[in-house]
């Protein structure tokens, strides 16, 4: 049971580290700082890796039959999942802020050459 209790600890460590790394990504972003944005979304990647390799160590318990379902697990398996989904949404928002930095850049370029 201990195992399981590290395990999911692990898995929420890595999960909670990297779904920071794609929320503070967004902001950036949002502050037109794209290149850093994109290296927070591939830093965040390696984090949430760690969290792979421990959920791997699950499924192995869990073929092995060794597996109990306790809460902490649960919630481990639901840091895991909520982070996959920040990252697609990171990734996401960043394209997009570019595309509105590229109009808004178009649209100031425009403007002065109609002047």
């Amino acid at each position: 049971m201990e195992d399981l209790e590290i395990i999911s600890c692990q898995i929420i460590a890595a999960s909670g580290g990297a779904k920071s790394n794609y929320v503070e990504a967004i902001e950036l972003a949002k502050k037109g700082q794209f290149e850093e944005a994109e290296n927070l979304i591939k830093e965040g990647a390696q984090i949430f890796l760690q969290g792979h390799e421990a959920h791997a160590k699950l499924l192995q318990l869990s073929a092995e039959g060794k597996l109990a379902i306790p809460l902490l697990l649960i919630h481990a398996e639901d840091q895991m999942m909520n982070c996959e989904t920040m990252k697609i949404v990171a990734t996401e928002m960043v394209e997009q802020y570019r595309t509105i930095a590229a109009l808004k850049q178009m649209v100031e370029e425009s403007k002065g050459e109609t002047r």
